[in-house]
Formats: C-alpha cells, structure tokens, sequence
C-alpha cells in the first residue's frame, strides 16, 4: 500500500489558500469615526455602525455603546449611531510643528460570536464618508503612507497652520485593536513615534513634502488618511477620509473604473516612491492606491483583493450607485440575490481585459455574487454635488454556482486506501462524506480544484444497486449528470462502485471498480451558503 502525503497537503493548501483570500469578515472589529467639521455648520454628526449577519444566533456587543444584541439572523443587517468621534488633535499652543501624537479614547470595539461585516459612515450636514472596516485580524504592521492631495486653499505664505482646523494638514489616524500596547514610528526622511495603548487612537500630523514614507508597528493596527474639514468649493469644505490598506508582499495590479476616474488623480505610495498620477485604467504598485477629487478619497482594490460576494447597503439611502470590475469574459454570471443582473452597458478598461459598469441603487439592501469568477465592486453616493465612496464590503472571495460562500467547502482525499464500505467510514471520522457528484456544474468545479500528484483515482459516492443493478448517490440524489470515461460502466458483474480519475487529462471521468479494492476515498464538505 502507497501513502502519499503530499497529496493531502496539496490539497490542504489550496483550501486554506482559497479561505484566507482578502474578505471583510471577522469577529472583532475596532472603529473610529473622524472628525468631521461639515461646512462650518454647528450641526451633531451622525455616525452609524452598520453591522450584517452571515450566520443565524449571531451575538453582537459593542463597547461603549452598550449594545448586546443576541439572536442575529444570516443576511440581517441592523445600524447603531453614536456622537463619539475623533476631536481635534492635542496640539501645544502656538506650536508650528507636525511632531504631534495627539492619543484619545474614542475607538469603538464590535466583536460577535460568529463571523460580520461592519460598515462606518459618517455624516454631518452634507458632509459625508463611508468605508468597510477591516476586521481586526486581517490588519497589518507596516503601511506606505500615500502622497498627501494638495488643498484647495492654503495660507499665502505656503507655511502650515497646525491650529487652524480646516487650513491644516491631513492627518494620519492609528488605531490599536488589540490587547497589547503597539508600539508605533513614523518613518522617512524624518523619524517619530510613540506608543498605543490597548483600544486607543493616535492621530499625526502631515504635510505634502514627503518627509515620512510608512508607519511601522510592532502589532497590527489600523491606519487611515484623513482631513476633517478640506476646502472644496463656495467657502465650503467636508470629511476627507480613506482606510489605507496595508504593504503588500509584490507588486500588484489595480483596476480604476472609467467613470470614477474622471478629472481624478491617483496617489500610490510603495517602498521606492510616493507620487500623483493623472487618471488611468490600471496602476501597480505594493502599498496604497487612493484615487483623489476635490470631496473624494476612494481606496482602490488591487486585483488580488477581488471578491465573489459583496454587501450592497444603500446605508439610508445614500448610497446612489455601486461600480463593478469585471473580466471581459466573465461580465455574465453576476446576480443580486437569486436573480441574474444581465447588465449590458461595459466601457473597457484600455489596454486590459477588463470592463466596468456603473448602476444605480434602488433597494435597502442586497448581495450580489459571482457564480464562476471574482470582481472589484465600490459603493458610491453623492450629496450636492460631491461623490464619496469605498469598496463595498467583500463577503467571499470563492466564486461557487450555488450562491455566496460563506463558509468554505472541504476537499480532501485520505491517505489511507481501503475499500468503498471502509471508505465512507474513513470520511465520516473526519466529519465529512464520501463524494456525490450527481451535479455536473459541481463535479467540474471540484476537478478545477483537485490538485492529487501521484494519485491515480479516488472513491466517490456512488454504486450499483444490489436489487436492480442501477447507479445511486449515497446523497440520494438523481443519477442524471454523469461523467463516464469511453466504456464504462461494464457490465453488472464488472464493478459496483465507482471511482473518479485524478489523472491530468482525463477530466476527473469515473470507472467502475470492485468494492474492494483499496482505493483512497474523497470526502466533501460542502459549504454554507448566504440564504438570499
């Protein structure tokens, strides 16, 4: 009998590979809410925590807000407001300086039983920002900090005004979810830091010559670019912010959606540079990639970060349309809910293989997903004239038939080789099955996925009757879609149970065999879908 390892590692790693793609999901997520000065209007803010479900009996506690609310149901969405909010930063008086780590106390901690998606908008008059918050433990320790938009507005010298609110810099905002103190430093041509202290906030001062490059920390934290009152138009100004995704590993691609560019600039920052670009259909970098107009900060997501399933929240209503990115051979496919999309109206994306569309928000609430490919989505609205926006929120990143994976299915072919009876034990001490395929969309999904050097075959579940000598699924099943190689079955007596082929060219076709003979079986979970 030949074991071979590798081959549950294989497929093990392509599993966990496939669950640990970029998603919104997680159990813990810290928020902060800027602060948004809205137009020199003396009008509270509005700043809301929308929260969705994936699972039923989901349980929600946000500190500080004293909210506990148990029993939450897979697809529901409830929001929760609160007044705290980020002040201005504790700058000494007359101070010209931009050395300031200004600490406080207005983070707000969600952390649930089971996994969510948060959302944070903030709104003050016709101030208005959105973003997904990233769940704790997908936060990083380094981040490029992007080039800082220039202002409209500045005083006449040029020289920074770090105690005028609305004619000072932007701001860097450092959020510490964790336990621990986070130890913090600002790095580039100039150097500072400080520590953060468990569930705290720091907020640096920038200005637009490039003096500091990256934030590097000894724990993951959460990193933003704000400014809470920059100058847009008629004396007016509003809430400039943008999560900023952490340093990435390579070089990625990033996809700019035609109609989003439009009388934009791109601001990238990676290891080597930190620069402006005019609007573009596709940038790389490694770190932050912002795309900037005079009311808008859009954190662009690289291709790498593309999702099958997202949550689409008019957020009240203000949210007024959402943007996808697509490959131009998978613009079929997309539904909302259980419906096909069908959209019609693609503008490429020059020089790549792939297409936008734009299309307005008309429901509260929806999920739309991929049935074979993943896509960039950005939820986007507009108050008087100003855009804002930001991806929406990526649920999965495992494009399935069935609808939005919540939980990833389980693919595994045992080590040990035994025969069909045997088998269905071996799967099931492992809480899995042995595999039905009476789907053919399904078994052509599996096959793309099966990656079995060295294994020629694997048990699956399906055998003769011993009464009629028909094919059954031991899910019961009908035997309709099937897969045989040229031949096969044989006859009655020839094999009554089936394996499916491993090899690379014979498109995971099944064979008839005795039940005896020791073959490796392959065990299925299938995974939890969002009900629509």
């Amino acid at each position: 009998m030949i074991r071979t390892a590798s081959v549950v590692l294989l497929l093990l790693a392509a599993q966990i590979a496939d669950s640990q793609n970029f998603n919104n999901t997680g159990k813990e997520f810290v928020v902060v809410f800027p602060e948004n000065i809205a137009y020199y209007h003396p009008t509270d803010p509005i700043n809301e925590i929308w929260v969705t479900a994936l699972h039923h009996n989901t349980r929600i506690t946000i500190e500080k807000l004293n909210i506990d609310y148990d029993h939450m149901s897979a697809g529901e969405t409830t929001n929760y407001t609160t007044d705290l909010e980020l002040k201005k930063p504790d700058i000494p008086e007359n101070s010209t300086s931009l050395n300031v780590f200004s600490i406080s106390d207005e983070a707000i901690k969600v952390t649930s039983t089971k996994d969510v998606v948060v959302q944070a908008i903030s709104l003050r008059k016709n101030s208005v920002q959105y973003a997904p918050v990233i769940p704790s433990h997908k936060l990083g320790t380094k981040y490029f900090i992007p080039p800082v938009p220039g202002l409209e507005e500045s005083p006449d010298d040029g020289a920074v005004v770090v105690n005028v609110t609305e004619r000072g810099p932007f701001r860097l905002i450092i959020v510490n979810p964790g336990e621990d103190q986070a130890n913090v430093t600002i790095k580039g041509e100039e150097e500072f830091g400080g520590a953060i202290e468990p569930g705290k906030v720091a907020q640096i001062l920038l200005n637009n010559n490039g003096q500091y490059q990256y934030v590097e920390a000894d724990r993951p934290v959460a990193v933003f670019l704000s400014h809470p009152c920059a100058f847009q138009d008629n004396c007016t100004c509003g809430l400039l912010h943008a999560m900023v995704p952490a340093a990435k590993d390579d070089k990625e691609e990033f996809l700019i959606p035609p109609i989003l560019a439009e009388q934009a600039s791109i601001l990238l920052s990676d290891e080597k540079s930190r620069t402006s670009t005019d609007s573009t259909a596709a940038v790389d970098s490694e770190g932050t990639v912002i795309l900037h107009k005079p009311s808008f900060l859009l954190t662009l997501m690289s291709k790498k970060d593309f999702g099958s399933c997202f949550v689409l929240t008019s957020l009240r209503y203000l949210i007024k349309s959402f943007h996808i990115v697509v490959h131009k051979d998978d613009k079929n496919g997309i539904y909302i809910g259980r419906n096909p999309a069908g959209y019609t109206d693609w503008e490429e994306l020059k020089g790549t293989d792939y297409v936008s569309t734009h299309v307005s928000v008309t429901f509260p609430k929806a999920f739309l997903w991929h049935n074979s490919s993943v896509m960039a989505v950005y939820l986007v609205g507009e108050k008087n004239g100003r855009m804002y926006g930001n991806p929406a929120p990526v649920v999965s990143s495992i494009p399935d038939y069935r609808g939005c994976v919540v939980t990833p299915e389980v693919i595994e072919i045992l080590d040990e080789e035994k025969g069909w009876k045997e088998s269905i034990k071996s799967c099931e001490t492992k809480h899995l099955d042995l595999i039905s395929l009476s789907d053919n969309r399904l078994q052509k999904q599996l096959c793309s996925k099966i990656s079995a050097k060295g294994v020629k075959e694997a048990w699956i579940g399906t055998r003769r009757s011993s009464l009629t000598g028909d094919w059954y699924w031991l899910n019961y099943n009908k035997f309709n879609d099937t897969n045989w190689a040229p031949g096969k079955p044989g006859k009655k007596d020839q094999g009554q149970c089936a394996v499916m082929s491993l090899k690379p060219d014979d498109d995971c076709s099944w064979k008839d065999k005795n039940c005896c003979d020791a073959i490796r079986p392959f065990c299925y979970k299938p995974p939890e879908f969002l009900p629509m």
